[in-house]
């Protein structure tokens, strides 16, 4: 759920939510549609303007989830709250395909990030 203080932010045009100006000091942080900073501290206009440059485009994305049981999932996001974050595995395209599907809380955890390994494969890239 957002923090009380986040101001939600709509694109000019469309009206989509693309995220969220926090106050902080004296300026305000950008927070992207999965509640992620996307700026330092700047003024209103910056803050505005780094959440209309981000968009929506980067959740079509592949992304990778680290699993509890320390194993790592390539994934797809199908769903974004203001109360959760779904993603699946992904399906590479096979719309038959069932997949699992993880509930992730909002902002979306740290185990959630952009896909490392190479998309052209079936791998979900290095474990570290």
């Amino acid at each position: 759920m957002p923090h009380e203080d986040w101001i939600e932010h709509r694109r000019a045009g469309d009206r989509e939510r693309v995220g969220w100006i926090q106050p902080r000091g004296d300026g305000f942080v950008a927070l992207d549609a999965l509640g992620r900073q996307v700026s330092g501290v700047v003024d209103w206009l910056a803050a505005e303007e780094a959440l209309d440059e981000r968009g929506l485009h980067f959740l079509a994305d592949l992304w990778q989830l680290d699993l509890p049981d320390g194993t790592r999932a390539r994934v797809r996001i199908v769903e974004v709250t203001p109360e959760r974050v779904v993603v699946k595995v992904d399906d590479f395209g096979a719309v038959e395909a069932r997949t699992d599907t993880h509930v992730l809380a909002f902002p979306a955890p740290d185990t959630l990030r952009p896909f490392e390994g190479d998309p052209g494969t079936l791998d979900a890239g290095p474990t570290d």
